[in-house]
């Protein structure tokens, strides 16, 4: 992994902790969530403030999110809004913490200047022992204050200076007066400069969850259904349980709610160019299996490489193939059905809310493709780095350096960003006929 932290590819953006008073203040923090504090004098923190080092140190990836769920934070700073968020354990967590940062900023700006913000993630369940239990997580509410309790203090004190206000004989109550005094101390001019964070509560109808395996619980479409990356689950209150194996019920799952998209009809991008760097990945692959040195390989040495490996070609290349030369125009449409090993690296994700989440379900299909495996699900993409031989690492690392840490955002509007149409595009009698994928098997 030492490859991918040089590269910035792991650990990337991390936040570091090296002044004495920032140490202090974590170490604060740290004791009054955990009980707990760092020997470490200096460390990196993610978006939650969780640091991989002292997860070494206590040997405990999960100090700040005991057994999985209502994952704690530390705030030393509001630039830990751009930090990444590290062993995630649901994939709505990073977004909802970076919104309450970014909502709340000028308050925590303040808040943190003189003291170390700290909160949690609530759901209505405090473990996930069975399947069962994930289904009653809902809603999501982020819920924050100083280690000294300032916003608590403000609140209590905007409460007795309402009363004050409102009573007529307040100017003689000693006890109130005194009350408010003491709490202004903490607090300062709460009426020029008032301390409050916006009560923020999100609806999670749909996430994915590092637990059992890996799951995907869909329960906003009209079909829901819950997908088991790993074994299938049961005793859940749903009826339609899908594992990653069962191909055709995932693809009539994606295109009877409307999730997912050719992307050879897809507006927005450039489909050519993805379904060739999708081959070239999948040469990557049958390349490292059979010894190829791939160092510093361009795209005229991939073309050679290709050549030269044309024999041990897999399937969802040759599916690819087809369908680029169908997008070229040199082509006849090919018929790709779910049983082929290509069909779901043809689609992505179409435009809904939830598109970063049918993403992350369709690099889980497609890991060959590892330029959307890191980009959608990095813990997977972790994992299975860990298992290539060192001249697929090199190159993967030196690809994702040179081109998506180069320009992340453009890079990102180039694989999934999504145009209006400015037109209903043309009929299709084939296309029409079989469905945008191709023919589905119903069953």
């Amino acid at each position: 992994m030492q490859r991918l932290i040089q590269s910035g590819l792991m650990f990337g953006n991390l936040i570091p902790v090296t002044s004495p008073a920032l140490v202090e203040r974590y170490n604060r923090a740290l004791q009054h969530l955990t009980g707990k504090t760092t020997g470490l004098t200096d460390f990196h923190i993610d978006i939650s403030g969780f640091s991989p080092e002292i997860g070494d140190e206590f040997d405990d990836p999960l100090y700040l999110n005991q057994n999985g769920v209502n994952r704690q934070f530390i705030l030393l700073t509001t630039r830990q809004k751009t930090a990444p968020l590290l062993n995630a354990q649901f994939s709505a967590s990073r977004s909802i913490l970076r919104r309450f940062i970014e909502t709340n900023e000028s308050q925590l700006f303040a808040l943190t200047a003189r003291d170390v913000v700290i909160g949690e993630l609530l759901n209505s369940v405090f473990m996930a022992d069975t399947p069962r239990r994930l289904f009653a997580i809902r809603k999501l509410t982020v819920e924050a204050d100083t280690v000294g309790g300032t916003v608590r203090d403000a609140t209590a004190l905007g409460q007795k200076v309402d009363q004050f206000k409102s009573r007529e004989d307040a100017w003689f109550d000693d006890v109130l007066i005194a009350e408010m005094i003491s709490l202004s101390k903490r607090t300062g001019d709460i009426v020029r400069n008032p301390v409050r964070l916006k009560h923020m509560e999100f609806d999670l109808p749909n996430f994915w969850t590092a637990h059992f395996g890996g799951l995907y619980l869909f329960r906003g479409p009209q079909e829901p259904a819950l997908i088991c990356a790993g074994d299938k689950v049961t005793d859940v209150p749903i009826d339609r349980v899908i594992g990653l194996q069962d191909r055709n019920r995932l693809a009539m799952f994606l295109e009877r709610n409307n999730l997912a998209e050719p992307l050879v009809r897809s507006r927005g991008i450039n489909a050519a160019d993805i379904l060739r760097q999708k081959m070239d990945f999948i040469v990557v692959d049958v390349a490292q299996d059979l010894g190829i040195d791939l160092a510093g390989a361009t795209r005229s040495d991939m073309r050679r490489i290709t050549r030269q490996v044309a024999g041990q070609l897999p399937e969802e290349w040759h599916g690819l193939d087809a369908l680029l030369r169908w997008a070229e125009g040199t082509g006849a449409w090919p018929r790709i059905t779910s049983d082929h090993p290509a069909y779901f690296y043809s689609l992505r994700a179409s435009d809904h809310s939830d598109a970063a989440l049918v993403n992350r379900l369709l690099a889980e299909l497609t890991t060959k493709d590892v330029r959307q495996l890191f980009i959608c699900h990095k813990e997977l993409f972790y994992r299975l780095y860990s298992t290539w031989n060192d001249t697929k690492r090199a190159y993967v690392a030196d690809f994702l350096k040179r081109e998506y840490l180069a320009d992340k955002a453009g890079a990102r509007a180039a694989l999934f960003g999504h145009d209006a149409p400015m037109e209903a595009p043309e009929p299709d009698d084939l296309i029409d006929r079989v469905g945008p994928w191709g023919a589905v098997r119903r069953t």
